[in-house]
């Protein structure tokens, strides 16, 4: 923990990872307004817990777990109930939300480290780290439309492994 008041990491970092944040909330919400207020929550958590960050580490990791932890603890079950699954509510209000979280991104995790390495590097780019095709298309050494095609597959593969847990 640092011996004064300074936060472990500068503004411009934290700006530098503005782009992958709001890239990171748009998997937690649809609106504009809500992404917006949860990259704003998060960063207000990140500069009041910035003794807690450790510095050599990733910052853009440790912004991304407070964003999650942070809309996971206003996560509703109730938003996520089927009308007419009472036999699956039952398993779902005994979890807590982070539990449900925690889980799905270890399903993710997983189906994603299954993906060919081409597919996986796409993906990891674009909607891990914020990179925009074209950037994703230079790192890679391939045209954007190949980019294109293997975030598409990808998500083909994804979708077919995730819907069959």
């Amino acid at each position: 923990m640092p011996t004064d008041d300074r936060p472990s990491f500068t503004e411009a970092e934290l700006l530098e990872n503005m782009t992958a944040l709001r890239s990171f909330a748009k998997r937690f919400n649809s609106s504009t307004s809500d992404i917006d207020d949860l990259v704003q929550e998060t960063l207000a958590k990140a500069i009041a817990h910035s003794g807690n960050y450790q510095r050599g580490t990733q910052l853009r990791s440790w912004l991304f777990t407070i964003m999650r932890n942070t809309f996971c603890s206003k996560f509703k079950i109730s938003k996520r109930e089927q009308v007419g699954g009472i036999e699956d509510s039952a398993a779902w209000a005994s979890s807590q939300p982070s539990q449900i979280w925690e889980l799905r991104g270890r399903e993710l995790e997983a189906a994603i480290s299954a993906l060919p390495t081409n597919y996986r590097t796409a993906i990891v780019l674009v909607f891990v780290q914020g990179v925009s095709y074209e950037a994703a298309a230079d790192r890679c050494g391939v045209p954007i439309g190949t980019i294109k095609s293997r975030i598409n597959r990808a998500r083909y593969h994804l979708t077919k492994a995730l819907d069959s847990e």
